[in-house]
């Protein structure tokens, strides 16, 4: 499968962000970064969750053919059960990470698990697939933002609760001709710079490849404001994938 990948670190820290490509699967990751003086509960960091999760991803797709969100949720639950006598795992700001999957079998079956987006070009039609449920809280303390998480009435993302990846947005399209998977860093070309629409995102991509798109993201992020509630620089991850 002819996919390329690049990801970068906000400046001064650990990358956040995870991507795996396999023969037909790709997905991207992005760990949520703890707010500073919280209580996570647990003793691993972001980076731990995601590259645990990623791991387990990345067997259980090599080697089931299992609904893309049965998948999810058997990764969480070997995830959890890695730190399960170590950590509580009830608190609800365990470390905790969005999930972007895309696999290629007769048709292309895609999991968006928050707010990484998926693009696809099927038949010369480009599709954004989004789940926005994190931008319609009621609320964005911090309290809120942690009682919501997980919550039929707020957001789910992958961290200690396997039932996250049913609540996921899912479907399947005939195959595409290419597709983007993108961390909330990268995708803010798009959705908050406006650099470009989505389909410029994917010529972008096709004519110079996920680093100059990180790149002109940086660039743009030096002279403009941030989006709302977000850091000024962010990990940024984008995935190109041309079957």
């Amino acid at each position: 499968m002819p996919a390329t990948a690049a990801t970068i670190s906000a400046p001064g820290r650990r990358n956040e962000d995870h991507f795996a490509i396999g023969p037909d699967w790709a997905f991207v990751l992005d760990g949520a970064t703890a707010p500073a003086g919280v209580d996570s509960g647990c003793a691993h960091d972001v980076v731990w969750l995601v590259r645990r999760l990623g791991g387990a991803l990345a067997e259980l797709l090599t080697i089931s053919d299992d609904a893309l969100a049965d998948v999810l949720a058997e990764a969480i639950d070997r995830v959890r059960r890695a730190h399960a006598d170590t950590c509580d795992l009830n608190n609800p700001n365990s470390p905790s990470s969005t999930v972007t999957l895309l696999r290629l079998r007769d048709q292309a079956e895609h999991l968006v698990l928050a707010d990484s987006p998926l693009v696809l070009d099927v038949d010369g039609e480009v599709r954004p697939i989004v789940d926005g449920r994190i931008d319609r809280l009621p609320s964005y303390t911090r309290e809120a933002v942690a009682e919501l998480r997980n919550s039929p009435d707020g957001f789910w993302v992958a961290s200690t609760v396997p039932e996250a990846a049913h609540h996921a947005v899912t479907g399947t399209t005939p195959p595409f001709r290419r597709a983007a998977l993108l961390t909330d860093g990268a995708s803010r070309h798009v959705d908050h710079f406006a650099l470009t629409d989505w389909p410029g995102l994917l010529d972008l991509l096709d004519a110079e490849g996920p680093s100059t798109l990180l790149t002109q993201v940086r660039q743009a992020e030096a002279t403009n404001s941030p989006p709302p509630r977000a850091k000024p620089h962010d990990d940024a991850t984008a995935l190109h994938w041309t079957p």
